[in-house]
């Protein structure tokens, strides 16, 4: 080993960045290897979401039909199944409100409620709710419970 081959040892020195824009002297002065003109040459550049460099973007060329509807209601739907689930568990009693269904997390505390006919329902129950589909009403009052529209 001699002055003219040391070196640090392997892994203690990292390689810094490559310094730009400190003069001509440097070897990467003027533009500062961002070429010249254009956008992506300036500061302050970011290309915005979906640019496709100049060319019609993707969202803008797809055709757009038809309405929606801004007076919408959601209803969180709530079936049968899960109602006598739940009465089975001890969870629900044979009164089923909007707030034994909100303390159950069945539904959010702003969510309108609809009650659905999925399953069946062997408890006499009387719910109350938003709405009921048709198939869940007659199976509440087939098993003798009672349908409260809120």
């Amino acid at each position: 080993m001699s002055l003219n081959n040391l070196k640090p040892a392997e892994g203690s020195v990292k390689n810094s960045a490559k310094i730009i824009g400190r003069g001509q002297g440097s070897g990467k002065g003027g533009t500062a290897t961002r070429g010249h003109k254009g956008a992506k040459s300036r500061s302050g550049y970011s290309k915005k979401i979906g640019f496709e460099g100049g060319q019609m973007p993707l969202q803008r060329r797809v055709p757009k039909f038809g309405f929606t509807n801004i007076n919408r209601k959601e209803y969180a739907g709530v079936n049968l199944d899960t109602i006598q689930e739940y009465i089975d568990a001890g969870r629900l009693s044979d009164v089923v409100t909007l707030e034994n269904l909100i303390e159950e997390r069945l539904v959010g505390k702003k969510d309108l409620v609809k009650i659905m006919g999925r399953g069946e329902l062997k408890s006499k129950v009387t719910i109350n709710a938003h709405k009921f589909t048709a198939t869940a009403k007659s199976a509440i009052e087939g098993a003798g419970g009672q349908v409260q529209t809120v």
